[in-house]
């Protein structure tokens, strides 16, 4: 299986003040950091190699989590350094980690989905990138997605339309040329390289079924609690 590059490196604006002291990935769910969560959930999806892109108590993390093994997986990190550089710099700092081709999860999301079929999806797609897409009808969040006939036609997270039905579901697989090509001085989103990706046609799409979790908002944070105190199981 390809590696996971985990963006964590976030200020957790929207969960302060509870963040202010704790990075979002060490905020504890059902008495455990959730980041414990995402890498034992990555391990039961066949992922063996992560690496967390950090920043904001990075370090904190680091002794959290150390090498992953007694997650049974791989774990390196990348930091930001003295300037955050933007979800998409992240990515583009850890490319040295990463190799030729990898997924990127948002370090907020609980993501029930098969990691084998977004690769397989990827590969089969020859596409530089391939975003998951959930069917949403702002249920969850704004959608920001038009995805037709298996086919994504258009996504913009920033100004989205009012006829997108579909949200990214927050787990993408990237070639590294998409990130070699962004300039390297000045912070980037990773929002809107996808953006960029899908205005050339370059940005396949991968429909999943299963709702989304994550912490990034005291409603979401309450969600998953709950999600995960039921074991897992559809409230």
């Amino acid at each position: 299986m390809l590696p996971v590059a985990i963006l964590a490196g976030g200020l957790a604006t929207r969960l302060r003040p509870m963040a202010n002291e704790t990075p979002k990935a060490l905020i504890v769910v059902t008495g455990r950091p959730f980041i414990v969560h995402q890498l034992e959930l990555l391990h039961a999806a066949g992922i063996d190699r992560t690496v967390l892109c950090v920043g904001h108590l990075g370090e904190r993390i680091r002794e959290v989590v150390g090498d992953g093994r007694k997650f049974g997986i791989v774990v390196e990190y990348s930091f930001d350094g003295d300037a955050l550089l933007g979800t998409g710099g992240a990515v583009r700092q850890a490319l040295p980690m990463l190799g030729e081709n990898f997924f990127v999860l948002h370090g907020d999301s609980y993501l029930r989905c098969s990691f084998a079929q977004v690769q397989a999806a990827y590969q089969q797609s020859r596409h530089p990138a391939l975003m998951t897409v959930l069917r949403n009808d702002n249920r969850w969040d704004r959608s920001n997605v038009t995805f037709v006939d298996g086919k994504l036609i258009a996504y913009n997270k920033k100004a989205p339309r009012s006829d997108m039905q579909y949200i990214d579901y927050g787990l993408s697989v990237f070639s590294r040329d998409v990130f070699v090509r962004c300039p390297d001085q000045d912070p980037i989103d990773l929002a809107d390289i996808c953006a960029n990706l899908s205005e050339r046609g370059e940005l396949a799409g991968l429909e999943v079924f299963e709702r989304f979790y994550e912490i990034g908002s005291l409603a979401g944070l309450r969600d998953t609690e709950a999600y995960l105190s039921q074991g897992g199981r559809r409230q």
